[in-house]
């Protein structure tokens, strides 16, 4: 698997270039934990303070509303 450390930098990022689809979903670390986070509402899992306020995505989807829970 593309996390074993037997990787070197060089080479995960030569297998990024030759597969984009790996860097597709952006991992986000947090002191709640890791996680790759796509669709882009899955870091408010792991936000330490997800209190962030009305949340719509790019495409205009409504993650969490103006009164702070979220719809999804």
């Amino acid at each position: 698997m593309i996390g074993d450390p037997k990787w070197s930098d060089d080479e995960l990022i030569d297998f990024m270039m030759e597969h984009p689809i790996l860097i597709n979903r952006p991992i986000v670390v947090t002191p709640l934990g890791a996680r790759p986070c796509r669709p882009s509402e899955a870091v408010l899992d792991i936000l330490p303070n997800p209190d962030i306020g009305p949340f719509t995505k790019d495409d205009g989807e409504v993650v969490i509303d103006s009164e702070g829970r979220r719809v999804r």
